[in-house]
């Protein structure tokens, strides 16, 4: 294979900058790659296969002129919709590069043909880890209690030690799992480690794990008796907003609510309004239904709630390992046999490659 050859693009600004990979083959086109690579994680494996043009973000606009002449695009978050996906006539191939399908229309590609894969199992350790990291935190409230002493609580003190809120040991507390794919899983098999009581919710429920503390349960019980509740379920028309007034106000007013799924799962403003009205502890968000986050968001300013930008999936070691589902993926199309594909109920037959 000849040298690759990295060009930067001088029509494009410093936030939509493009890097470009040029080879012979196939023209494969990454809509928004910069959060997967930041300048820590390589895009060589996917340009040995083509040519390949990264961009860092694509906004709707320049969607079509970007991916006019793809074969082959990898997306993260950028929307594909009905008619975006109907003027892109040479793409015959669409990977994720995530675990969620939902910003592109899935039955549209497969009535065009266009099998669209997503990246299955990158995360799970990852994800699982943010979500531990979460409840530890809340537990503990070491954020308030480092404060504290940074703004001389400790000094003054008459004791030797002091906490703001109350100290949660986890072993006996329940966790209600909601979703129980590979990620619930493996926040299942963390909780039991810690000795906690896995409560769980599934609309598909397959094989039971293997410890003992664990149980089925519809989502109103699992609401009303956990001390954690974790979401781990795809968005879908069925679960827009579940989480609302409704189910919130079942909780236990020392329970804490946390979300690395999607945003839209959960009505914000009910959420809010739950917190203020102390029906719940506290809560941790990774995701919020607009993203970036809008200032007007009714989740800013809450109180005892904690919101990071969307970064449980982002470790090197995940993003490493979804760079190389991203070349399976690719490589598995190409040989006539696609894998993780998403909407296989909706394809119709076209010419393999």
């Amino acid at each position: 294979m000849p040298p690759q050859r990295f060009t930067i693009c001088a029509d494009c600004s410093q936030e939509d900058g493009i890097q470009q990979i040029v080879g012979d083959q196939m023209k494969i086109v990454a809509t928004d790659g910069y959060t997967l690579n930041p300048g820590d994680n390589t895009w060589d494996e996917v340009a040995a296969i083509g040519d390949l043009t990264v961009y860092e973000r694509t906004a709707s606009a320049d969607l079509i002129e970007r991916c006019r002449n793809a074969e082959i695009v990898i997306v993260n978050k950028t929307p594909f919709d009905a008619e975006s996906l109907s003027k892109l006539q040479h793409v015959r191939f669409i990977t994720m590069a995530a675990t969620g399908y939902d910003c592109v229309d899935i039955e549209t590609a497969g009535k065009l043909g266009i099998p669209v894969s997503n990246i299955p199992v990158y995360g799970t350790d990852t994800v699982a880890q943010y979500v531990f990291s979460a409840i530890l935190h809340l537990a503990h409230n070491i954020s308030s209690h480092a404060k504290a002493v940074q703004e001389g609580e400790w000094t003054v003190s008459k004791d030797w030690c002091f906490w703001k809120r109350p100290l949660i040991e986890l072993k006996g507390t329940r966790i209600g799992i909601v979703g129980l794919g590979r990620i619930g899983r493996r926040v299942g098999e963390l909780a039991n480690a810690f000795g906690m009581h896995v409560l769980a919710y599934d609309p598909y429920p397959e094989e039971r794990p293997s410890y003992e503390a664990f149980e089925w349960c519809t989502i109103d019980r699992l609401f009303e008796q956990a001390d954690f509740v974790t979401l781990h379920c795809p968005l879908n028309v069925d679960n827009h907003q579940f989480v609302n007034e409704a189910l919130l106000s079942k909780m236990k007013p020392t329970a804490f609510f946390i979300n690395a799924a999607r945003g839209a799962l959960v009505n914000e403003a009910d959420l809010a309004a739950a917190l203020s009205k102390g029906w719940l502890a506290g809560a941790v968000v990774d995701v919020v239904s607009q993203e970036p986050i809008r200032s007007d968001n009714p989740l800013l300013g809450t109180l005892n709630l904690f919101i990071t930008p969307h970064l449980a999936w982002a470790t090197l070691a995940a993003r490493k390992r979804l760079m190389a589902a991203i070349v399976e993926n690719i490589k598995a199309f190409l040989s006539g046999s696609a894998i993780n594909v998403v909407n296989r109920d909706f394809l119709r037959s076209k010419s393999e490659p």
